[in-house]
């Protein structure tokens, strides 16, 4: 029998056009990775993404959570590189990769029904990059249209832009050259009727500007869940929900009638460790009340943990809904007390504590040159930082024991988050040339952790002397949302993140806004409350910048005594090869004398610096002697060094050397050069010319004429 299938058949590839606000991008699948539950192809341009979803059944019957995985990989082929150094192959993910992966997650997890627990996997590669769209949101709805087009049972489509600010007009999708100019980098996802992920930095906007960016970034991507969904209807499989299990209202019945008033009770006890031990008590009696986990229980640990969860939140919101008063009793928009403390640690060039109730961070910043410089490489080219955040959240700071590792998604999404918040007011490198690092240590955590390291990470930055433009301050707000009725909460417990409806994190000064993150569980939150969530979240970052003042007001006047004092200078860039020397012998002799550190930057700026600041101006002096220039009009001192007819040559500093015709010698006339000059004597001559290189000068214009020459 015979395959009466042909090469044509093998492959048939299904497209899709999906356009918005004068972008267009094409979906397609049935051509790559046909064996994925769904791959989808994103072409926009010349660049292409790869988004594949994948499922299987649940790893346990005792997880009681979404097993979603979501990677991203950034190829450097996709733009026609290779990775530097030693190790070509890829190992695991770079911080880009890693923050684009946290990016695509946070959109699409809220979107899997209840009871939906089986393992998924999103892969999204690029695989093609020309530089003229940002793969990020290009990359969060390719994986949206991987998942739509699948028998993964995901409810709604994610569509995803990112928004910039040009000259008083926001741009959705800027390029480049857009991008550099903006003063707000926006990105934005969210399905047909609601926001569902906000991640945002910009430089000192208002809270109208950052409400008006989303509600035009939002209409753009209602237009892009339209051409998902319609290209779901054509190619899409039917969804699988015979694995949903989801606990039964009779399980809940009985639960909440044994529970009772316990759940409201425990609530009310103000310290966590005690409030947990008193909700631990009551799962652990109502576990034994129903039998979980002996044979002649009709229910599963699984959907046990599920309902009680549940209670506990129905307990939460419905009291905070019903008495406006919070888990610690504080009203909605009361802040946790503050103490700042800044120096607590004496020999780093600059440190803070900042506790904000049962949160705390220890923030450290440390000064250098550009030795210290993080260096890395993405499809765009080589990135040099010159500022950077590390944040570090160890298991004593909730009081577990934990494997100490290498930072996870979180830690290096808290992380960024914090560094791009602190970074608009940051001064200049021609202003303050340092590279600067902040360690941020989470001490405690109870909510909030990554503002409070935006409050100790800038309280660290004044108390190093660094001159920042303004203090900046970070808080975290949350929402309860049931039908009608609504609570904006300002700083944010755990439990309050938890089991509430929205995590907006919101840092800026006084006078502006410098970045803002925010992830929505639930739909249904409008522009309105997103508006009244700004409005409250400025009145706390007012109070919080009043109690960080109290411990230091201003940037130190002076750097610490052990800080490296770093001085620039402006050389001619033809003079670097002569700084560095044959064999870099000239520069390795400055730095071994004097004992100071060189960066040279390829425009001339030359950095020295040093602890010790007698040592630098040494060392600018040797600088000085090998890259200065004559300049015409100024007197140096020189020596002859050579005789001819027509005059002599003159050997002067910067190792340079000029010739003194014999018209230019005295003020009367010389018949014979060796009459005025001899080979080693010391004169005073004025520049008064420069040629293709040939430096003419002048002894007797150097010479004060007496009064009776006059």
């Amino acid at each position: 029998m015979t395959n009466q299938s042909t090469d044509q058949d093998l492959l048939q590839p299904k497209q899709h056009s999906v356009s918005f606000n004068g972008h267009t991008f094409v979906l397609e699948t049935g051509k790559i990775a046909r064996q994925a539950n769904g791959a989808v192809t994103l072409t926009c341009k010349n660049n292409v993404l790869l988004a594949t979803a994948c499922s299987s059944k649940a790893p346990s019957s005792e997880v009681d959570f979404l097993p979603l995985t979501v990677n991203y990989m950034e190829n450097l082929s996709s733009n026609g590189k290779t990775a530097g150094g030693f190790i070509k192959q890829p190992g695991r993910q770079n911080k880009g990769d890693t923050l684009t992966s946290r990016m695509i997650d946070r959109p699409i997890r809220p979107l899997f029904p209840k009871g939906f627990y089986d393992e998924v996997q999103v892969i999204i590669s690029l695989f093609s990059y020309d530089e003229t769209y940002d793969p990020n949101p290009l990359s969060i709805c390719a994986a949206s249209a991987a998942l739509a087009i699948s028998s993964i049972p995901m409810t709604k489509t994610v569509g995803a832009v990112r928004v910039g600010f040009v000259d008083g007009e926001f741009i959705i999708n800027p390029t480049p050259e857009q991008k550099a100019a903006s003063k707000l980098d926006l990105l934005l996802a969210g399905t047909h009727e609601a926001v569902l992920m906000i991640e945002g930095y910009c430089d000192f906007l208002t809270e109208d500007q950052v409400i008006q960016a989303i509600t035009e970034g939002h209409e753009a991507i209602k237009l892009i869940c339209e051409g998902i969904d319609d290209f779901a209807r054509m190619v899409g499989k039917e969804k699988d929900l015979t694995t949903i299990d989801y606990p039964s209202d009779e399980m809940f019945d009985k639960m909440r009638a044994f529970i009772g008033n316990q759940l409201v009770e425990a609530y009310q006890i103000r310290e966590k460790e005690k409030r947990n031990d008193a909700i631990s008590a009551v799962k652990e009696a109502l576990a034994e009340e129903l039998k979980i986990g002996q044979e002649e229980c009709d229910y599963t640990a699984r959907n046990f943990g599920v309902a009680f969860k549940e209670i506990r939140a129905q307990t939460v919101r419905g009291d905070m809904l019903k008495t406006r008063r919070r888990i610690d009793g504080r009203t909605p928009e009361c802040i946790r007390p503050i103490v700042a403390e800044a120096r607590p640690l004496p020999t780093p060039h600059g440190s803070a504590l900042f506790t904000r109730g049962e949160t705390q961070a220890l923030c450290i910043s440390v000064l250098g040159n550009e030795n210290m410089v993080q260096r890395g490489e993405n499809v765009d080219g080589e990135i040099s930082e010159k500022f950077y955040l590390h944040y570090a959240f160890p298991g004593y700071s909730v009081g577990e024991c934990r494997r100490l590792s290498a930072p996870g998604r979180r830690e290096v999404g808290h992380g960024m988050l914090a560094q791009r918040a602190l970074t608009p007011t940051l001064p200049s490198s021609e202003k303050f040339p340092y590279v600067i690092r902040i360690e941020t240590h989470v001490t405690e955590s109870n909510g909030s952790s990554s503002m409070a390291s935006v409050c100790g990470g800038c309280l660290s930055l004044m108390d190093a002397g660094v001159p920042i433009r303004a203090p900046i301050a970070g808080i975290a707000m949350g929402l309860i949302l049931e039908d009608d009725s609504s609570i904006i909460l300002s700083d944010i417990l755990g439990d309050e993140d938890a089991l509430g409806d929205m995590d907006f994190k919101i840092a800026g000064s006084d006078f502006g806004i410098t970045a803002f993150q925010m992830d929505i569980k639930v739909e249904g939150i409008t522009p309105e409350i997103m508006e009244a969530a700004l409005r409250q979240a400025k009145d706390g970052r007012l109070h919080i910048l009043k109690k960080m003042a109290l411990a230091l007001e201003a940037p130190r006047a002076s750097l610490a005594q052990n800080a490296p004092r770093i001085h620039s200078i402006k050389i001619n860039p033809s003079k670097i090869g002569t700084l560095i020397g044959p064999g870099g012998k000239n520069i390795k002799n400055i730095q071994e004398t004097t004992g100071v550190d060189i960066n040279i930057d390829d425009d001339g700026t030359v950095n020295v610096s040093c602890v010790n600041g007698d040592s630098i101006d040494q060392a600018l002096t040797m600088i000085e002697d090998l890259t200065g220039e004559l300049k015409v009009g100024e007197i140096y001192e020189g020596v002859v060094d050579g005789i001819k007819e027509f005059g002599c040559f003159v050997s002067l500093p910067y190792q340079s050397s000029a010739l003194v015709h014999i018209s230019e010698l005295a003020h009367e006339r010389v018949a014979d050069v060796n009459d005025v000059v001899k080979v080693g004597d010391k004169i005073k001559v004025k520049i008064i010319g420069s040629k293709m290189g040939k430096i003419s000068a002048s002894m007797k214009a150097a010479q004060k004429k007496e009064k009776s020459e006059v």
